[in-house]
């Protein structure tokens, strides 16, 4: 039973079955004694906690013999939504007379411990019935619509779906601070029930047929202006210098620039930003040697725009979420392969200063020592056909979360929801949402490591999928699986509890020292066709069983070695089955190096390191043109049909 009168006594008996085996009761406890006792769940088990909800209210809770099973609530709508308001269709003047006639479904929570199939759509569409009448009775308010907002990272809107609720487009991805919005770049989804099938009749309106980021009729002057200039611009020569292009090619890719880039128009608020996103792509692909904001506003518009540029960036209203979506996508189209590869990596980038986002003392890959510079976690794809980048985060030490760097995390954009992850949480989020997006097929997954250095980040991994992990050369392994048990008791001091190795079994070795044995059999292979010839290696693989604390772990898996032409060797591990082709893992080693050449291109070329941008909006926009930039030179070295792009699949 649950005790209302204490604010723990919640009863927490795991339930579990299928809701016609339950009888349950819905109620609503806006100022009744259940009331705390919601209070205490949303806030200890929803993800956004609870604060005081906005405008009139009402609480519902789901019973099972008096025990809590789901908490919902209702409260006032956004006062301002764009999406929202286009697909009601009402003006200016409609929406302040009949925003009262909306309620928000703002919280909804299932508890952890009850686990009852359809429990939650059957709890919804039980409130929504009450929901009219309850609201009518407290507030003598006639309800025309109800609206979600459904954040896609966490969940799919699965519920509101199934209940015949109309996703009607996302937000722009900004929230409310004191008087004024910052941009977090989360969009939610918005989710629209009608409670009266002709509420447009009743408000007087009809629906606005416009798109999210449609924008009033502009002048094309600028813009097209803009197209000529692209025309004759310079590429940077080490973008093009392997296609042996004559000057029509070079004329043709710059239309397909213009082309390639129009297919992102609907990501942007308004016609000036694509003229602005088309100016910064342009000036990353230029032979610009500074590709900072500034100059490449000056190149390409004027001193005017600038400080457009810098606003666009850092704080203007468009949709990044969606952009990177189509990114992905597009390049999905030209790439995705049963027998892909999702890669992972981490890329530093020097910084001078302590202001900038995420900036701190910490290892730097390309010094390779603790150097001032900021980090990021990306994840890419490779396949026979080709390679790019989908997606990344900037990491932020944990020194950053600290009340001492609040003001600096305001200053910088940070979202105010972010926590403190590890590079290996942020990768695993990462491929997750790879996943999620059924854009890419994937037989494997590929990192450095960093990541594959951590046994507990790869036993993370999605299971469907293998994994192909670089490996430290210090790495412990026993090339059998040893005995291991509890010492002898000796009569003396308390028994034994820890297991060890029993006398006379193998102790785990580093991989360096069974590289340099002489039983291992190295066979030489072709990874790659390079401009000046094939690319060799020698390579050799042994079953193995990690070491932790001196002990095996885990099951076995394949231990892989690659000796290069410079005698440099490299070690990867991979829980690929015992019977894979040897060639498979060949052509999985030459599948994780595409990332490292996306940084080396984006940063040689493209100036992936080269910005000035200070805040966190701006820093993940300069990363999705850095993607677009290397999306588009794929597209163009396929056009041309140059092999030197493809890995060997064979």
């Amino acid at each position: 039973m649950l005790d209302i009168k204490s604010k723990h006594a919640v009863n927490t008996k795991p339930l579990s079955g299928t809701i016609d085996t339950f009888t349950i009761d819905i109620r609503m406890v806006s100022h009744s004694p259940f009331e705390s006792v919601w209070d205490q769940l949303v806030s200890r088990y929803h993800y956004l906690g609870y604060k005081k909800l906005l405008g009139h209210r009402l609480k519902y809770m789901a019973f099972i013999k008096n025990q809590p099973v789901a908490a919902l609530s209702f409260s006032a709508p956004a006062l301002k939504l764009r999406t929202r308001d286009a697909y009601i269709g009402w003006s200016d003047a409609q929406r302040k007379i009949f925003l009262s006639c909306l309620v928000c479904n703002s919280r909804f929570l299932i508890v952890p411990w009850v686990q009852i199939k359809n429990l939650a759509s059957y709890v919804l569409s039980r409130c929504v019935r009450s929901l009219k009448k309850d609201w009518e009775k407290n507030f003598e308010k006639r309800l025309l619509l109800i609206e979600t907002f459904v954040d896609p990272e966490k969940f799919k809107g699965t519920i509101y779906k199934a209940a015949n609720w109309t996703c009607v487009g996302q937000t722009y991805g900004s929230g409310k601070k004191g008087n004024s919005y910052i941009y977090h770049g989360k969009p939610k989804e918005i989710y629209l029930y009608a409670l009266e099938s002709k509420f447009r009749d009743i408000i007087g309106c009809r629906q606005k047929m416009v798109s999210f980021f449609q924008s009033p009729p502009q002048s094309q002057y600028k813009l097209e202006e803009l197209k000529m200039i692209l025309s004759h611009s310079q590429w940077h020569p080490g973008l093009v210098s392997d296609l042996s292009l004559t000057q029509d090619d070079i004329r043709t890719m710059s239309n397909e620039l213009i082309k390639f880039h129009e297919q992102f128009f609907d990501c942007y608020g308004r016609i000036e930003h694509r003229r602005l996103a088309m100016t910064y792509l342009s000036g990353l692909i230029s032979n610009s040697q500074a590709k900072s904001v500034e100059p490449i506003a000056l190149e390409f518009l004027g001193e005017e725009s600038v400080r457009s540029l810098q606003r666009f960036l850092k704080n203007c209203k468009w949709n990044h979420q969606a952009m990177l979506m189509t990114h992905q996508k597009l390049l999905s189209e030209q790439i995705s392969d049963p027998n892909g590869m999702i890669t992972l990596d981490s890329s530093e980038f020097v910084k001078k200063g302590k202001e900038s986002v995420g900036v701190a003392r910490q290892y730097c890959g390309e010094r390779g020592k603790i150097e001032n510079c900021q980090s990021g976690v990306f994840v890419g794809y490779s396949s026979c056909t080709g390679y790019g980048l989908l997606n990344g985060r900037l990491y932020m030490p944990e020194k950053w979360f600290d009340e001492a760097n609040k003001k600096r995390c305001q200053q910088n954009w940070v979202p105010e929801d972010l926590c403190f992850q590890t590079k290996l949480e942020i990768a695993l989020d990462l491929i997750d949402q790879v996943k999620k997006s059924g854009f890419y097929q994937a037989k494997w997954i590929g990192c450095d490591a960093t990541f594959g250095s951590d046994s507990s980040f790869l036993d993370k991994l999605p299971k469907d999928i293998y994994y192909f992990a670089h490996i430290r050369s210090a790495s412990k392994v026993f090339t059998r699986k040893p005995k291991i048990g509890l010492p002898e008791y000796k009569g003396r001091g308390p028994r034994p509890t820890k297991m060890k190795l029993l006398s006379g079994q193998p102790k785990p070795r580093n991989v360096s020292e069974i590289a340099n044995s002489h039983r291992l059999h190295w066979m030489p292979v072709i990874l790659a066709e390079g401009t000046k010839g094939p690319i060799t290696a020698e390579v050799a693989r042994v079953r193995i069983y990690l070491s932790r604390k001196g002990l095996p772990e885990g099951k076995e898996r394949w231990l892989f070695m690659r000796k290069n032409s410079d005698g440099q060797i490299q070690y990867a591990i991979s829980n690929a089955p015992r019977r894979i082709k040897f060639q498979e893992l060949v052509k999985a080693s030459n599948m994780r190096w595409p990332i490292e050449q996306c940084f080396q291109e984006g940063k040689s070329y493209l100036g992936m390191g080269n910005y000035e941008h200070r805040s966190w909006p701006a820093w993940h926009r300069h990363m999705i043109f850095v993607f677009l930039g290397l999306h588009f030179l794929l597209r163009m070295r396929l056009r041309y049909k140059k092999k030197a792009l493809c890995l060997r699949c064979h």
